[in-house]
């Protein structure tokens, strides 16, 4: 069974978010949602709470087959936490799946595992991320998965069980959902 980890930072996008681990845990995928933070409660940036399975510190030291980050305004502690930034690092070294949505791609942009990429982003960072394909919604190169913002967060989730767990999975899901 594939490991995902899915790190929620206070004002995280819930979409962006909710509907990937969804589809993730559908098709069989055993996924962590850890905190940021200290406390296992986690806002969003509209305001829903949730509860995660854990906190990073507690799930930082075991290995992942995905590491997901979601965007939404709170990118910006995901991307001032250096255990994030180390942990996008050891998971790209180790060759390891990584995707990220919206603003997140500047997490893996600033952990340096981006370059040569190519890769997809919310048009919102793209002075920090130039080399956005606007029009992709899902950019998958070699091990990251890149992915436009909240509106692609099905086309994401669907994508992220097509690489760990089957494309038969995938489309098996996307017909039982209607997408």
């Amino acid at each position: 069974m594939p490991t995902v980890l899915a790190i929620l930072p206070e004002g995280f996008e819930e979409i962006e978010a909710i509907a990937p681990i969804d589809l993730l845990r559908r098709a069989g995928c055993h996924v962590t949602v850890a905190a940021l933070g200290t406390s296992p409660h986690v806002t969003g940036r509209c305001n829903i709470t949730m509860h995660a399975d854990a906190t990073l510190n507690e799930s930082e030291k075991k290995t992942y087959d995905l590491i997901f980050l979601p965007g939404g305004p709170g990118v910006l502690n995901l991307r001032g936490d250096m255990r994030v930034r180390e942990l996008v690092q050891q998971q790209a070294a180790s060759g390891r799946w990584l995707a990220a949505i919206c603003a997140a791609p500047t997490v893996l942009n600033d952990a340096g595992v981006l370059d040569g990429h190519r890769y997809t982003a919310h048009f919102s960072v793209a002075k920090e991320l130039p080399h956005i394909l606007k029009d992709e919604r899902v950019v998958v190169d070699g091990k990251i998965i890149t992915s436009r913002g909240a509106g692609t967060s099905i086309d994401l989730g669907l994508m992220l069980v097509e690489k760990l767990v089957s494309p038969e999975k995938a489309q098996e899901i996307a017909a039982a959902i209607c997408a």
